[in-house]
């Protein structure tokens, strides 16, 4: 996928802190820490409403 393909818009980088938030998410789910799978989508989705996400709620 390129950058004009992403969701965050044209040639737009993505918000590195909801990526590492993903990244978290993905390795507690590969390591079957569900909890901590869900802590990190309930920081993510705190992190996209606020003021600091580059991404404006989006990705």
């Amino acid at each position: 996928m390129s950058a004009a393909d992403s969701p965050h818009g044209k040639g737009a980088q993505p918000c590195s802190t909801c990526e590492s938030w993903k990244l978290a998410e993905a390795v507690a789910n590969g390591q079957q820490d569900y909890s901590k799978a869900t802590d990190c989508r309930v920081l993510l989705k705190r992190h996209r409403e606020s003021a600091e996400c580059r991404a404006g709620g989006q990705g």
